[in-house]
């Protein structure tokens, strides 16, 4: 027995109509036509589906049956059509989100907020990126989106720039480094250094200065919160690094001070690495979008 979805509309429509002239009209074809498809539907199926002579017509039991699976089978495929629909038209879909810059959930919550309120039909979800390759997993389609400070030359993976920041020391106003007018990396031997429980390949204090360098602090300590590295800073218990926008936004405290790392400051970029191909979906460029307004909104406080 062969069913098809046009079948199911079928038997629906004569149930609602009760009879073959309205269910034809409703199903926009010719009576006639309508007659033989239920006789061919009738014949596969070798039982009747109409109690004949019936007026309104009446589905038989086995037609009952049939017009059973219709109604749960018929939405399943309209909700699949308009899901289908979306993506085509880029108004659903995954975005699954790595990040490899830790301070980034401090900016990336507010983007998301106002993201949902547009694109509520795209299944967004978030993916440290700190404990897994993230650029792999987004060229291996594990996640949609990277966020980055790192970009790199991979096939069919474009970096789109969202907006450009300064690492800044940040120290106790009492600390004896507090006086100087920018800080430079022998300024760290024999300071505790407060970071976030990250690779230190994945920290701007290692990677734009105290690596190069050849420096090394005299301890590490490592706090996962934001507030909870600038509250040890006020409380002159190290120093720490962190990007100039993330300071500005906490406002924890007004017991420390930030200075710029060395004469002329270092200056870094964060971008969104996604697949080049899915550029084109409204929801991803709507994404970046929101996250260059969010970028300006900091970078304005």
């Amino acid at each position: 027995m062969h069913i098809e979805f046009r079948h199911l509309r079928t038997i629906k429509a004569i149930h609602e109509a009760g009879g073959l002239g309205k269910a034809a009209d409703l199903l926009n074809i010719t009576q006639s036509a309508l007659s033989h498809q239920i006789k061919g539907l009738e014949d596969q199926a070798g039982v009747e589906l109409f109690v004949r002579r019936s007026k309104p017509l009446k589905l038989s039991a086995a037609g009952m049956r049939l017009l059973r699976a219709a109604d749960r089978i018929l939405p399943e495929v309209a909700a699949l059509e308009e899901e289908f629909s979306g993506l085509r038209e880029g108004k659903s879909g995954r975005l699954h989100i790595a990040i490899e810059c830790h301070a980034c959930f401090e900016w990336l919550f507010p983007v998301l907020e106002n993201f949902r309120k547009t694109w509520g039909d795209v299944d967004v979800d978030i993916r440290p990126g700190l404990a897994f390759d993230a650029l792999p997993a987004l060229m291996k389609e594990e996640v949609d989106l990277v966020v980055s400070s790192d970009p790199e030359d991979l096939p069919g993976i474009s970096f789109e720039p969202l907006f450009d920041y300064a690492p800044v020391f940040v120290a106790s106003a009492q600390h004896p480094l507090a006086q100087k007018p920018w800080i430079e990396a022998e300024d760290f031997r024999g300071q505790t250094l407060i970071t976030y429980p990250v690779e230190r390949s994945r920290l701007d204090i290692f990677s734009q200065l105290l690596t190069p360098a050849k420096v090394e602090p005299a301890q590490i300590r490592q706090a996962e919160l934001t507030a909870v590295i600038l509250l040890l800073v006020a409380s002159n218990r190290g120093v720490a690094v962190l990007p100039d926008w993330v300071v500005r936004e906490v406002k924890y405290s007004s017991d420390y001070v930030t200075r710029p790392l060395t004469e002329k400051g270092i200056t870094r970029r964060l971008y969104a690495a996604v697949r080049t191909e899915d550029l084109e979906k409204p929801y991803m460029s709507g994404l970046i979008r929101l996250a260059g307004e969010e970028a300006r909104r900091l970078q304005a406080a």
